[in-house]
């Protein structure tokens, strides 16, 4: 008898259950995206440098923050912009948000950003939404990011030297244990961009790596 291969959930099953679980922390009564978008010593570096770039631009730029989560940051950067579309692959939690985050140029989307349109804009926000998902997935998003002028990346990372892009399944898990993270410049996914400056860094304790922060202008 074949021994049948169970296969994984789908990413919005993943990301519903992990919300429904509270596996990134919080209460069975709310959303909760985890410490990484709550901490003040990870978060507030983080809000000075993007405030600093979009005021920069005279906050004349239309943001799309894809995997905006529970809009704890997002909430802190909407000021600063033109427009603002957050949008993330949980309905509930984008009605949540909807109710809680009202501005005139504020918007809230569900999308399933590997698989959907995205909307028109000139920047990209992408922080610590990469590390869950896929290569097949990433290389769906990636396709995408050509029609921006800006991309900022937050990402989850070893400390000192680490082999990019190790393939996961999309989840609650990131490749920080196969020593891994997600660096787009290398393959598989070999994005094409003008430059590269780093924003920001934090070197989380206990040697559970770092978060880093890079602003990439497209080509």
């Amino acid at each position: 008898m074949t021994k049948r291969i169970k296969k994984p959930w789908p990413t919005k099953d993943a990301m519903h259950q992990i919300y429904e679980l509270n596996l990134w922390g919080g209460t069975e009564f709310d959303f909760y995206s985890g410490s990484g978008s709550h901490d003040p010593d990870i978060i507030n570096p983080y809000l000075d440098v993007l405030t600093a770039f979009l005021e920069s631009n005279n906050r004349a730029l239309t943001v799309c923050d894809l995997g905006c989560g529970d809009f704890n940051i997002g909430k802190e950067l909407t000021q600063f912009t033109k427009k603002y579309i957050a949008i993330d692959i949980v309905e509930n939690l984008i009605e949540r948000n909807k109710q809680l985050h009202q501005a005139d140029n504020l918007e809230f989307h569900c999308l399933d950003i590997a698989k959907d349109k995205l909307p028109t804009g000139d920047c990209i926000i992408l922080r610590q939404v990469l590390q869950h998902l896929s290569n097949a997935e990433i290389e769906r998003v990636v396709e995408k990011l050509a029609n921006y002028k800006y991309i900022i990346l937050t990402e989850h990372l070893p400390l000192g030297n680490f082999t990019p892009n190790k393939d996961i399944i999309s989840g609650q898990g990131i490749r920080l244990k196969q020593n891994s993270g997600v660096n787009l410049l290398e393959a598989p996914f070999n994005l094409e961009v003008k430059t590269e400056t780093i924003l920001g860094e934090y070197i989380l304790e206990h040697h559970k790596g770092r978060i880093v922060t890079k602003l990439y202008e497209v080509i």
